[in-house]
């Protein structure tokens, strides 16, 4: 990781961070900001959002143990998790569980960016589950 003067960024240049609240996100309303917006005259780098959303994730031996379902991103504007969706068949029976953006590294084979997570299937179908409340907009533990 490097670290800049006000945050810090992974190997891929993202913004890191540990922990969301995506409760307080979503309830909160947008605060006003002190002049216009900013508009850049160059592109700022990293990468689009599209490498990681609905992308394909896998274990460190190249074995797919899921799909990105969400981006989380909090009042910074900073991506703190990825919500994976993982087991089930065509969306039936799939649990959703959170991990830090951090954890989640994008390697290359055969000039293809894919994800990888250091952890296994098993385990992530062993994680507390998420279910998406569209009525809040917001991730809320899964009910057991």
């Amino acid at each position: 990781m490097t670290e800049s003067a006000d945050h810090e960024t992974n190997h891929l240049g993202h913004p890191t961070a540990i922990s969301v609240s995506t409760a307080a996100f979503a309830q909160q309303p947008a605060t006003p900001t002190a002049g216009p917006a900013e508009i850049f005259t160059r592109l700022p780098t990293g990468t689009t959002v599209t490498n990681f959303y609905k992308q394909s994730v896998y274990d460190p031996s190249d074995n797919k143990i899921g799909d990105v379902d969400d981006v989380l991103i909090d009042k910074e504007g900073r991506v703190t998790a990825i919500i994976i969706g993982v087991g089930g068949f065509l969306g039936m029976g799939e649990k959703d569980v959170a991990v830090p953006f951090s954890s989640v590294r994008a390697s290359e084979k055969n000039n293809k960016w894919y994800l990888v997570l250091n952890t296994n299937k098993k385990a992530l179908k062993a994680a507390p589950g998420f279910t998406y409340d569209k009525t809040k907009t917001t991730w809320m533990p899964a009910a057991k």
